[in-house]
């Protein structure tokens, strides 16, 4: 019949989806349960458990701040851990040791074949099992994963959870070496564990793996047509992270000495070089906001202000505060929620300038338009106010500065028509680049006038006029 919608099968249904997940993520991380228990006994485990949780709400929140100019939905965050800590642990454990034996069997040298197991099985099955987390989101939540940053972040955290459990086995047995040999104390296994893996190299699983992570980053901002870079990209990461992590493992080889060299000389510099390139992504992320939402601001959709206040997190900050003081935690959610969308809008309009915004661009960015649209009432003050914060200040007082004159203005004037006011000659109407030409500056409504595409469009928002004046 028209009109009805095709019913789709139960087990394409997102939630069942996520609910089979789920049990499978729940059973892998129950047997590991067992594992690892039976490895360290109830005390170990506990005493490990107490130990390894440590250093995880501070790698966590580190990777979130890189994540704030356009944050990942919380579910990504979740399932990343859960893989690392679940799923990827529980193949380690039963392949590392697997092939360890096997050639332990095959050569009859029980010692080679835990230092091949340590420098060339664990390395590679290991970052695999890391690496299947960072395919799946990028296969199946491809519009959640499209820049550097997205990558670095989803790596990150899969390890982070990845390194949770395995801190848990190697301190839940040294603690009973402990209970077993009488240690105690700055002398015992315990503490020289907790040192050498929470203290000094909290960050190694992650570095290893957001090398894959970079990888499919790069996968992610190339266009459709330069399909083997997109294939080399993550491969090239994957087998850099195999590297490393094989290098790191191969220093306890050589003692003392080998462990500090390789430690000073590869594992601290290359450390340093991806926090600088993860800031350096982030930044590059603020000054694309800055870049592409001006031509909003030509077409009426934005105020002059907002395009520097949302290219800064320190003016995002100061709107959602002037917001929550003046309007109350519904206005600073409107407020957050307005720079969520508002950046999502600057990335897909710089994709589209590149070829790879996709054949929904219009669609998605009329979505984001209208969900600007929807809280500006919200967000134009406290953004305006956030601007006046943290730029030179004018001559010309404003009347959003503070002290705040009154309550928000109850409306901007009425949205652009659809596919007209902001810019685009309307959907369906391919154009170079991406099917749309894109904004120029200067063609978009003036003041007093209804614009190029019709009354429909708002003039520019003045952000120095009398109160009221731009209200209609």
């Amino acid at each position: 019949m028209l009109g009805v919608p095709p019913r789709i099968a139960w087990w394409r249904r997102p939630a069942v989806r996520i609910a089979g997940l789920g049990v499978v993520l729940a059973l892998c991380g129950a047997v590991l349960l067992a594992l690892v228990r039976e490895e360290t006994g109830t005390q170990g485990f506990l005493v490990g458990l107490g130990l390894a949780v440590l250093p995880v709400p501070l790698l966590i929140a580190a990777f979130r701040w890189l994540h704030r100019v356009a944050p990942g939905p919380w579910r990504n965050v979740v399932f990343c851990f859960a893989w690392g800590a679940c799923a990827a642990a529980l193949m380690s454990i039963v392949a590392n040791s697997f092939a360890t034996e096997w050639i332990a069997e095959t050569t009859a040298d029980p010692g080679g074949a835990d230092t091949i197991g340590s420098t060339v099985i664990a390395p590679v099955v290991e970052e695999t099992a890391k690496g299947a987390a960072i395919l799946l989101i990028f296969l199946f939540r491809r519009r959640e994963f499209t820049r550097l940053v997205d990558g670095v972040v989803i790596a990150g955290v899969t390890a982070t959870g990845f390194a949770f459990t395995e801190n848990i086995l190697y301190l839940g047995r040294a603690f009973g070496d402990d209970q077993t040999y009488g240690d105690q104390g700055i002398g015992s296994v315990t503490v020289a564990t907790f040192f050498a893996r929470v203290v000094m190299s909290p960050f190694a699983h992650p570095l290893f793996t957001v090398l894959t992570g970079i990888g499919f980053g790069l996968a992610a901002q190339a266009a459709p047509r330069r399909r083997v870079w997109r294939v080399l990209a993550p491969l090239g990461g994957l087998l850099l992270a195999m590297g490393l992590h094989a290098l790191w493992n191969g220093s306890t080889v050589f003692g003392g000495l080998g462990f500090l060299v390789v430690y000073g000389a590869f594992m601290v510099p290359v450390f340093g070089l991806l926090i600088w390139l993860a800031v350096w992504a982030r930044q590059r992320e603020l000054r694309t906001v800055r870049d592409e939402l001006p031509a909003y601001v030509a077409a009426g959709w934005l105020t002059a202000p907002e395009p520097y206040a949302l290219g800064s997190l320190r003016a995002r900050r100061l709107a959602r505060d002037f917001a929550l003081h003046h309007g109350g935690k519904p206005a600073a959610r409107a407020v957050r929620e307005y720079e969520r969308h508002a950046t999502a809008l600057a990335f897909l309009r710089h994709r589209g300038g590149q070829g790879r915004a996709g054949a929904d661009f219009g669609i998605r960015e009329q979505e984001s338009l209208d969900a600007l649209w929807a809280r500006r009432a919200a967000a134009r003050p406290a953004l305006t106010h956030a601007a006046l914060m943290t730029a030179p200040r004018p001559a010309v007082p404003h009347p959003y500065a503070p002290p705040y004159p009154g309550p928000y203005p109850a409306a901007y004037g009425h949205p652009p028509a659809y596919g007209q006011g902001y810019g685009y000659p309307g959907h369906g109407q391919p154009g170079p680049g991406y099917g749309y030409p894109p904004v120029q500056p200067g063609t978009g409504p003036v003041p007093g006038q209804g614009g190029p595409y019709g009354s429909g469009s708002p003039a520019p928002y003045n952000p120095y006029a009398a109160p009221g004046q731009n209200d209609g």
